[in-house]
């Protein structure tokens, strides 16, 4: 976690003013076993955000870890001082798997943030034909980017675990010889306008969905999935952008 809590020093809400939900703790938070001191944009957002003054609580949540509330023992423009008590549980994440043709680097943000809002519990983001090789370069992918992508969207949704996050740029190999082994256990569908059926509602079993990129996998690809034993799925008529897909399809399938 040295680079979630490396970009924790930069943490921030978007435009400064939106209030989130839950503040996320890393271990070198701690001063004692029940007490934190913040310096980072956590401390400014409690101070100007939330507009707290010490005897007031937040809630907090130590990541990968419990939930609870902080009570505020003392807040100035430096730092804040919180007693910790930690006793809840995290929400539980849905039994759904992502494999994710990795999108444009300008959409990596809100999609990262977005799989860990829906409670998804892994992503693989693949390459495919139609995935340009430099977005490979982005520095959105650097391990500090992603982190503070997905911890941005547990602190929205009230969650502290952070979604395992793999990167597999070889497609055919990880279709292959990992994909059987990835899926076991699991119901596969692969979301392509045009292929297979309406996608399911409220399914009753553990699934992984595979999303292409812009302009859709092609032929081949599909092909390889169904290779591997997925189902074809789709949303209807309209051409969703990837974003939206994920939350439709993950809508219909759990929530």
């Amino acid at each position: 976690m040295a680079a979630g809590r490396k970009r924790a020093n930069q943490w921030q809400t978007g435009d400064g003013k939106t209030t989130v939900n839950l503040i996320l703790l890393y271990d070198s938070d701690f001063i004692a076993e029940n007490t934190v001191k913040l310096t980072d944009e956590r401390c400014k957002h409690i101070r100007t955000v939330h507009q707290s003054k010490p005897g007031d609580s937040v809630r907090v949540g130590k990541v990968n870890g419990l939930m609870g509330t902080g009570l505020i023992r003392a807040i100035n423009k430096d730092f804040v001082e919180l007693t910790i008590e930690l006793n809840q549980q995290p929400p539980a994440k849905l039994p759904l798997k992502v494999i994710l043709a990795l999108p444009r680097p300008k959409m990596i943000r809100r999609i990262f943030r977005s799989i860990a809002e829906l409670g998804v519990d892994e992503l693989i983001v693949i390459n495919a034909y139609k995935v340009e090789k430099s977005f490979w370069l982005s520095p959105a992918l650097s391990e500090e980017n992603v982190q503070f992508y997905l911890t941005s969207g547990l602190q929205q949704a009230k969650d502290t675990v952070i979604p395992k996050v793999t990167f597999k740029r070889l497609f055919k190999p990880f279709i292959e010889d990992e994909l059987p082994d990835f899926v076991s256990g699991y119901r596969g569908l692969i979301a392509h306008p045009g292929v297979g059926e309406p996608c399911p509602h409220r399914i009753d079993a553990p699934a992984v969905i595979a999303v292409g990129p812009e302009g859709g996998f092609t032929d081949y690809e599909v092909g390889k999935f169904l290779d591997a034993g997925f189902e074809g799925m789709h949303l209807g008529e309209r051409i969703l952008r990837v974003e939206n897909a994920l939350t439709a399809i993950t809508s219909k399938l759990y929530l």
